[in-house]
Order: structure tokens, then sequence, then C-alpha cells
């Protein structure tokens, strides 16, 4: 039986109704995943023999999910060398995978959000197909699940801006290293949580220290806030921008895919381009295997090589 107390929250809720669908059909491996580009990431797992934990990471374009969602398969391959597209799929050539079963997991505007998944290294009666609109069914329930959460998510993020108001940088008013710590943390929890994508932005002022020493500390605090305005101004509502430093300014792209931080990273650059601001810029994408920490130490490496190489052109 599933606990219907579990549905209050979706990773509780996708425990649950993976164990009772490995209770109620066999299956060694039973995942909730979620997909961001080519990485398939595994949120929740019920696995009895694949040794997959959940936060592993597969590509997305190897699996049976990628297919099935393409409708190049059936949602429940009681032998999944029957089916061409399986059978052909890379994931087989890793994995010893005799059936499948997999629906798709969507957002309320229609979007794929992931997939609910098993596989097993044996064939399985073709009986198992008649379990089609159960499983269907609670993929649908662990959808309306995750939209009321991630909606509840967004106006707890928005309280932990407001709460985290009082630590700012009193020159620009943006958030200060804590605050910057605080949210960073907050967001991290979350991508693991969802599989969100987001990506972190080093931003380092490159003539701060010659300004301040001909024109005085007065003119280098005049860059240091028409910086941090022209940063502010072409960020998302979600984002976060913080000042970490004398002349350091980190941006948090919350949600935010290679796309949209391409182009994030493009008006950034443009931005401080027309207020005539002199300054390195790296990106890093968070991979979910390492998280954002690490991401914000590639974004700064990045920044250091654009710095360098910037000093090389001149």
């Amino acid at each position: 039986m599933i606990d219907i107390r579990a549905f209050a929250r979706f990773d509780v809720a996708a425990q649950e109704v993976l164990k009772f669908l490995h209770h109620r059909l066999g299956f060694n491996l039973w995942m909730v995943t979620r997909t961001e580009g080519n990485n398939w990431i595994a949120l929740q797992v019920e696995d009895h023999g694949y040794n997959v934990k959940a936060g592993s990471v597969f590509s997305w374009a190897d699996s049976f999910c990628s297919q099935m969602v393409l409708s190049r398969g059936p949602s429940i391959a009681p032998c999944s060398a029957d089916i061409p597209a399986y059978a052909t799929a890379p994931i087989g050539q890793q994995l010893t995978i005799g059936a499948y079963i997999g629906v798709p997991l969507k957002r309320q505007d229609g979007s794929l959000f992931g997939t609910m998944c098993a596989i097993d290294p044996a064939t399985q009666p073709q009986s198992i197909t008649a379990e089609l609109s159960l499983i269907e069914l609670l993929g649908a329930l662990l959808c309306t699940v995750l939209e009321l959460e991630l909606k509840a998510e967004e106006q707890i993020r928005q309280m932990e801006r407001v709460q985290t108001e009082a630590l700012t940088d009193s020159l620009t008013s943006l958030y200060n290293r804590r605050g910057w710590d605080q949210l960073l943390a907050a967001e991290e929890t979350r991508c693991q949580r969802y599989g969100h994508p987001a990506c972190v932005v080093a931003i380092d002022l490159d003539e701060l220290k010659q300004i301040n020493d001909t024109q005085g500390h007065g003119m280098g605090d005049e860059l240091i806030c028409r910086a941090g305005q022209a940063i502010r101004k072409v960020l998302r509502q979600q984002d976060v921008l913080a000042r970490v430093g004398g002349d350091e300014f980190v941006v948090l792209g919350v949600e935010c895919d290679d796309l949209s931080a391409k182009n994030l990273i493009e008006r950034i650059n443009t931005s401080l381009s027309e207020v005539q601001v002199k300054a390195s810029v790296g990106l890093a994408m968070r991979d979910p295997r390492q998280g954002l920490c690490h991401a914000v130490e590639q974004a700064d490496q990045a920044m250091y090589a654009c710095k360098q190489t910037r000093k090389t052109k001149c």
C-alpha cells in the first residue's frame, strides 16, 4: 500500500511510488529521473541489483527513455530486445536489460521534466502491459505533486531573499559574502532535489586598483557601483548577484540551462561595456555530480583565464 501522507512532498512521494511498483511488478531498478540537456539524472531510486544511486547521472541520448518519449518504443517492453530502438540504444550495451517500463513526467506547460522508469535483467511476461494505466496514473499524481511543490518552492525562494536582505554590501546594496553563501546553499539543495540546472558567473573589475591609486577611492567606489548596477539590470528576477570582494562580483543563474547561461553572460558583457566598465568574466555550469560550490571554483578559473587573455592582448 502507498502511504497517501507521502504525497505532501515530491521526493518522499516518488520513493513511496517506486517501492509500491517494485513490490507489485518486481523489476530490479525503478527510478524517477530529471532530464536536463543530455544529462539524465536519477532523483529517486529503488535499486535491487544495478548499483544505481540517487544523484547518478547518465546520458539521456543513450537511454531507452529518450526513445520512449519520441514514440520510437512502447512504455512497456516485456522483451526489450524485440524493440529495435531499445535493442540498439547504447545503455543496453552498458547494462543488462531484458525488460523495460517508462512513462514521461511532464510539467503543467507540457514540457518534459523527466521520466518514471524501470528495468530488469530478465524478460517479463506479456501480461505486465496491462499495468500501463496504473503506472501512468501514478506518474500523473507525481507530476501534480511536483507542480504544487515547485510553486511553493518559488515562494520559499522569495522569502529567502527577504530574510537575507540584511546581509548586503553597504556600498552597492548587493548581497555580501554571507548572503551569497546562504543563498547558494539553499539553491544547491533545490538543484539536488529537482535536478534544476544552474550556472555561476564570476566577474572581476580590471581597473579598480589603478583608479584607486590615480583618481582616489571615491572614483573607485563609483566604478564599483556602476558595475553593480549594470550587472543587476540585465539579470532575471530569480537570479542572485553578490559583491564578494573589493572588485569581485558573482552571479547565480537560477534554473538556467546552457543556452540561457550563454545569453546571460552576453547580456552582462554588453551592459558593462555600455557603461565603460572593463571586466574579466568567467562562466561555469553546475555539474549535477559536483554541485554549485564546484561551479563557483570553475567560474573563478574561467574568469582568471579571461583576465590573463585580456592582459596578453594589451
